[in-house]
Formats: C-alpha cells, structure tokens, sequence
C-alpha cells in the first residue's frame, strides 16, 4: 500500500527561500582579514596630513632677503633690517619721524631665477593692514616685476597681504626662463622677514644693489607713496623704472618739514641729485623759515649735488575754496623766495619745479583732493622726469 505524502504549496515556498538565502550567506565570508585582490596590484602610499604651509615647504626653496640686502635702503647701521633711517636718529628726529622711518617704502629686492612660480613669506611690523583711503596692497602689500626680452621693467604680479604673517604664491605658470625680477616693498608698513621662495629644482641667484648713486626724494605723505594702489607706483618707483637709477624714498607721512635734525642726516648720503617736496606739510611761515638752512646744510657737504625743490601739488579741488588757493600761492611765493636767495647767495646746481599741474589741470589724478591715485602718480613722473634726468651725470 502506498503512502501518498502531500507537501504543502506554502512549505515549498518557504524551503526555497530558506535554500536561496543560504547560498546568499555562503558567499560572504567574516574574516578579519582583508580580501585579496584577484590580480596583485601595488599597494598605495598611505595618505600624508599636513598644513599648506608644510606641504609648500616639502616643494620650495627659502631665500631670505636679509643675506643679499635691499635697494632703497638709505643707512647700514639700523635698528631694524627694513629701516629706512640708522639707530641713532631714534632720540634724534621727533617720535612721528621716527615711528614713519620703519616703513619700507621705496625699498626693493632683485633676484633672477627660471622658476615657473614665485612664493613670497612676509611678516609685517603693523597689524594695520590698510587705510581708509589707500588699499592693503599699497600699504602692506608686495609689487613684483620682470624684466622682458627688451631689458624694460613690466608688472608682474601683486602680493595681497590678509594678516600680519603672510606667506602666498605670488605668481604661477609663467614660461620657465632665466629673467631679472624686482619686488617692491610696502609703503605704509615695516617688515620684519622677507623671504623668496622657488621651486627646489629651479634656479636663483640673488642679485645685489646697483653700485649707481641713487636719486634721493625727501617729503610728505605724497613721497611716501600715499595713496598708490600698490608699491611700483609710487611716483619715485615711476621713476626708478624709467631712469634705469636707485631711488631712495625719505617721505614721511605729514612729517615732512625741512627740519635741521633730518637734513643732517640727508647731508650724510651721497646721491646723484636730492629732490625736495616738502611743501605739502608746510605753511608759508616755515617754507620762509626753513627752505634756506635745509639747502646750506645739504650743500655744505655735498658741494656739487643738484638739489631740485618743488613746490606742492595743487589741491584737485582748490578751485572751490578760497583757502586752498591762498595756501598754495603763499607757499610757493615763499619758496620761490628763497630759492633765489640762495641763487643770489652763491648756491649752484638748484633747481625748481613749479606745482600747478604736478597732478594734472583736470582735477582727476586725486584720491581725496590731496593724495594721488595711480595716474596722478603717472603724472608727477611725467613732470618731474624732464627736470630730473639731464641732472645725471653719472
């Protein structure tokens, strides 16, 4: 006798998805160790944690500015390496003078390398950044330059400062060839590290000062470089280029004012020509009382130096006030007053620039009526450079 199993249509159902999930399982396996590739392959680097800064390191060579020195730097023996005047006229020149002579303007640096990026590392004196009416780039910021295949000076690249402690590539990409470079330093601020960085398989040669005697500018706020928006155009930097000829910038910011204590010290250098601009932070009264002494002073020690004075720039606004008028025509009158003094005295080789277009007559060239922009700054250069380049002889 047969025995008939009869097995239910749901058991089945459920027996074949037990036995599906089983071979499932089976494929999987739980072992700690890591499943090994089919092929072999070659097991990569493990992965590398590090700031910017230490991965730049990893690629770049550091050259510090300090081991091969600065154009524009006026003394030797001073308290800080981007000084622009020497230790002892601390407790000599007021406070504001000397508080203004550890900003670096005027100052630059010249290297040549075939590198195809440029890392600057620059550390600031001042946590002030920037003014109100002058940018950062300008006040604190780096200005680099290149030589092209002509041997002319052209704009390069800006190094745009954020904090105190910067350290940036200023440029990237350029065609890997030998040339000159310059960088120009912050006007309106101090250092207290400079650094250039390349490539480690590139070339650098650090380049030193020109042996050439520099065309020395001393003034105002307007000298110092206020309100260009980056370093290479200031006015005297202008200048620089276009003469091919050091220039040192002895601007101090509403402090320049013909005092004895600082002529003395300009009578200490040796430049090919002295350009005095003072008159912006001077009334007629002092412009009298000052003009003449400040000249004999230079004069007494460099008997042959052309000295060139130049009256001050026309306010671009003057137009419409009166007292701005009466300022510059006393000003001048009395600076024209004493420069033929001291041309009746005897005194050779002085020269004088008028100020009534030093900006433009088109009241355009101006940040805030006083203070150049970038093309008030081209046009100083245009009205200085005439006067200024038969005066060098050397």
């Amino acid at each position: 006798m047969s025995v008939k199993i009869i097995i239910p249509r749901t058991f089945v159902k459920m027996l074949f998805t037990f036995t599906l999930i089983l071979s499932l399982v089976s494929n999987f396996t739980f072992s700690t160790e890591p499943a090994q590739p089919a092929e072999p392959v070659e097991k990569p680097e493990p992965a590398k944690t590090s700031t910017p800064a230490q991965a730049n390191r990893d690629t770049t060579t550091w050259f510090n500015v300090k081991d091969w020195s600065l154009e524009g730097k006026p003394f030797r023996q001073t308290e800080r390496f981007f000084d622009r005047l020497p230790a002892k006229a601390k407790n000599v020149v007021r406070p504001p003078v000397w508080s203004l002579s550890q900003h670096s303007a005027g100052m630059c640096v010249f290297f040549k390398t075939d590198a195809p990026e440029i890392h600057a590392r620059w550390h600031l004196l001042s946590p002030s950044l920037a003014m109100d009416h002058m940018p950062a780039t300008g006040v604190s910021g780096l200005d680099l330059y290149a030589r092209d295949d002509q041997g002319n000076w052209r704009w390069l690249a800006i190094g745009r400062p954020t904090q105190q402690k910067m350290q940036a590539k200023l440029v990237n990409g350029i065609e890997p060839t030998l040339r000159e470079y310059m960088i120009y330093l912050p006007l309106y601020n101090g250092l207290e590290l400079l650094e250039i960085g390349v490539p480690k398989n590139a070339q650098f040669t650090p380049i030193p000062p020109r042996k050439q005697k520099p065309i020395l500018f001393y003034g105002t706020s307007i000298t110092q470089g206020g309100c260009a928006s980056r370093p290479g155009m200031c006015h005297t930097a202008i200048l620089q280029r276009r003469l091919n000829r050091p220039v040192i910038n002895l601007g101090f910011s509403g402090n320049g004012k013909m005092e004895k204590e600082v002529a003395q010290l300009l009578a200490e250098l040796d430049p090919c020509l002295y350009v005095i601009e003072c008159l912006p932070n001077m009334n007629a009264q002092l412009v009298a009382e000052r003009t003449e002494p400040l000249v004999k002073i230079i004069r007494q020690a460099r008997p042959d130096t052309p000295i060139v004075l130049v009256e001050d720039r026309t306010y671009s606004n003057a137009a419409f006030f009166p007292a701005k008028q009466k300022h510059h025509a006393t000003n001048r009158a009395a600076l024209r007053q004493a420069y033929e003094n001291l041309t009746a005295a005897g005194i050779k080789n002085l020269h004088y620039v008028e100020g009534q277009n030093l900006l433009g007559a088109d009241g355009t060239g101006t940040v805030d009526g006083s203070h150049p922009t970038d093309l008030g700054f081209v046009r100083m250069a245009d009205a200085l450079e005439p006067v200024i380049k038969p005066l060098i002889l050397d």
